[in-house]
C-alpha cells in the first residue's frame, strides 16, 4: 500500500505539473480529515508521510494558549499551566502532540480523498498561475467577460480571473459574456475563492494608467499626472505638470487632433475629460480646475483649507456645473474646499466678517468705529494680528502715528492675556470626563464653557446644530464629537 501511495503521488505530480510536496500535503490533509470523523468535537489532527518510504504517522494535537485567555475549544486547546506539566518550557502558540493509531488508506472514502487531493492540486495550480501573472507587474488587467456572479463580473485573462464588482463598473455600461474588458488592478487577495484579483473601471487610478499608456512622455518622466478626480462615465479632471519646458502638458495629453484623449474617452464609455495645468500656487490651481468658468476673484483661507471663489452671473452655472459636478470635481482634484459665489454674496460675506471684526476691535481694544474700520481696511481681522504683526507694518498705516500703534498693540496684548486667563479658568472648571475626550481642545472647552457646557453629559445632550453654533465646527465634526461624548452611555449600559 505504501508503494502504491508513492506511485500515486508521483503520477499526480507529473500529470498536474506540481511539486511532489504539494501532492503529499494533499494526501496528508485527506487522511487528517478522514481521521477527524472518528472523534467527537473539533479535534486537530496532523498526518506526516515519509517522502521516501511512504510510511505515515498520525497525531492528535492541542495548541497551547495563555492561562488568562481561557479555552475556546477544549478539544484542540490546552492551558499553559497544564501544558507545562507535560512539556516543561513550552510556550503559547506551540503544540502538544499525542500519536494515535493511523487510519489505513483503504478505509478512507475514495471519493472524499480524491476530492481533497484534487482541490489541493487546483489551489496550488491557481497560486502558481497568480504568482506568474503578478510577476509581470501589470497594472491594467485585460481579459474577457467569462460570467456574472451575484451582480459582479468575472473577467478571465489566460487562466487567471479577476472580479469587477458592480460598484466598480462604469454606470450604465452594459458588459456581456465574451466582451473584451480592461480594468485597473486595485487589490490582490489570494484568500478569495475563484477570482482573487479585484478590479475597477471607475477608480481615478484607472484613468491615470490609461493616460500613462497613451502618452509616452509620462513614462519618460517628461510629464506627470499630479491628481485625478472622476464621476465615472460622465466627467473627469486630471492635473498635469511638465518637467520639461519644451513640452506642453495639456497639448501633449490631448494629442494630435485629440487622438490621445479620445482613446481614453472611448475606453471609458465617452467620459469627458478636462485636462488642467497643475500649479504650486493653490489659488491658480483652483482657477484652472474650475475651467471652463472664468473666475473674477478668489479669497484663500489657509486655516480652514478653503477658498471663496467669486464669479459673475454668466459663469455661476458653469462654475457649479450640473448637480454641482464641476465644483465638486475641482475640489477633489485640488484638495481644497471651494465655495462658489457671485459678487453680491461675496460682498455680503465680507460685510458680515467685517462686522464681526469691527465689534471685536471696538470691544477688546476700546476704540471707536473709525479706528476699527481703519484696521479692517488695512487687512487686520484678529487681535493676534494687531498684537504681533511687525511694528513697521503698522507704522506704515497713514492714519496712525507711533503712539497710536504702540497703544493698540499694548491693548491687543492685554486683551489676549485676559482671554487666555479666562480660558484657563474655564478649562479648570470643566469636568475630567469632558477633558478626557480625544478630540477636545482648550479652545473648544472655552467656547463650550461660555455656553454653559461643563461636563461630558452636557456635551452629549447637545444637538448638532447647537454645537455648530457654539463652536463654529462643521456639522460632520460636531456630530463626531457628540457621538464620542455619548459613547459611555452605551458602554455603561452593557456592563
Amino acid at each position: 500500500m505504501n508503494r502504491e501511495l508513492l506511485m500515486l503521488v508521483e503520477a499526480i505530480s507529473r500529470e498536474k505539473n506540481v511539486e511532489r510536496d504539494v501532492v503529499f500535503g494533499a494526501v496528508e490533509s485527506a487522511l487528517a480529515q478522514a481521521t477527524k470523523k472518528l472523534y467527537q468535537g473539533e479535534v486537530d489532527i496532523r498526518v506526516s508521510i515519509d517522502r521516501e518510504s511512504g510510511d505515515y504517522d498520525t497525531f492528535r494535537r492541542w495548541v497551547v494558549v495563555p492561562d488568562d485567555a481561557g479555552l475556546q475549544n477544549p478539544d484542540a486547546e490546552e492551558m499553559l499551566m497544564d501544558a507545562e506539566d507535560r512539556v516543561p518550557g513550552i510556550q503559547p502558540g506551540e503544540f502538544i502532540e499525542e500519536q494515535i493509531e493511523s487510519l489505513p488508506i483503504g478505509r478512507i472514502g475514495a471519493m472524499a480523498a480524491k476530492q481533497v487531493i484534487l482541490q489541493k492540486i487546483r489551489d496550488a495550480e491557481r497560486e502558481m498561475l497568480l504568482n506568474e501573472f503578478l510577476e509581470r507587474g501589470e497594472k491594467i488587467f485585460t481579459g474577457t467577460v467569462k460570467r456574472m456572479d451575484k451582480g459582479d463580473i468575472i473577467v478571465e485573462s489566460g487562466r487567471v480571473e479577476g472580479r469587477l464588482k458592480r460598484g466598480e463598473m462604469i454606470p450604465k455600461e452594459n458588459l456581456r459574456n465574451g466582451d473584451r474588458v480592461r480594468a485597473m488592478i486595485m487589490e490582490v487577495d489570494a484568500t478569495l475563492r475563484g477570482a482573487p484579483i479585484l478590479l475597477s473601471r471607475s477608480a481615478p487610478e484607472f484613468m491615470v494608467e490609461l493616460f500613462r499608456n497613451e502618452v509616452p512622455e509620462i513614462e519618460q518622466g517628461l510629464l506627470e499626472i499630479k491628481s485625478c478626480a472622476r464621476d465615472a462615465g460622465s466627467r473627469a479632471k486630471i492635473a498635469v505638470l511638465s518637467h520639461d519646458k519644451r513640452v506642453d502638458p495639456i497639448g501633449t495629453c490631448v494629442g494630435v487632433r485629440g487622438t490621445r484623449v479620445n482613446a481614453v474617452t472611448n475606453e471609458l464609455a465617452g467620459e469627458r475629460v478636462d485636462i488642467v495645468l497643475w500649479s504650486e500656487d493653490p489659488a491658480q490651481f483652483v482657477i484652472g480646475a474650475l475651467a471652463p468658468a472664468n473666475v473674477s476673484s478668489i479669497m484663500v483661507d489657509e486655516e480652514k483649507h478653503a477658498m471663496d471663489v467669486v464669479v459673475d452671473e454668466e459663469n455661476l452655472a458653469i462654475a457649479i456645473g450640473r448637480g454641482g459636478q464641476n465644483v465638486r470635481l475641482a475640489s477633489e482634484l485640488t484638495g481644497w474646499k471651494i465655495n462658489i459665489m457671485d459678487a453680491a454674496e461675496s460682498a455680503q460675506k465680507q460685510a458680515d466678517e467685517s462686522a464681526v471684526s469691527r465689534k471685536l476691535f471696538m470691544e477688546k481694544l476700546d476704540v471707536d468705529e473709525e479706528i476699527a474700520n481703519i484696521l479692517i481696511e488695512e487687512g487686520f481681522e484678529t487681535l493676534e494680528e494687531v498684537a504681533y504683526v511687525p511694528l513697521q507694518e503698522m507704522l506704515e498705516i497713514e492714519s496712525f502715528d507711533e503712539e497710536t500703534v504702540n497703544e493698540l498693540r499694548s491693548r491687543a496684548k492685554d486683551a489676549l492675556l485676559s482671554q487666555e486667563i479666562a480660558r484657563e479658568e474655564n478649562v479648570s472648571k470643566a469636568s475630567e470626563d469632558l477633558l478626557s475626550l480625544d478630540s477636545i481642545t482648550s479652545e473648544l472647552v472655552d467656547k463650550l464653557a461660555q455656553a454653559g457646557v461643563h461636563t461630558r453629559d452636557d456635551l452629549a445632550d447637545l444637538a448638532i446644530d447647537e454645537l455648530t453654533e457654539i463652536t463654529g465646527q462643521t456639522a460632520e465634526e460636531a456630530k463626531a464629537l457628540i457621538m464620542k461624548a455619548r459613547e459611555h452611555w452605551f458602554t455603561d449600559g452593557q456592563e
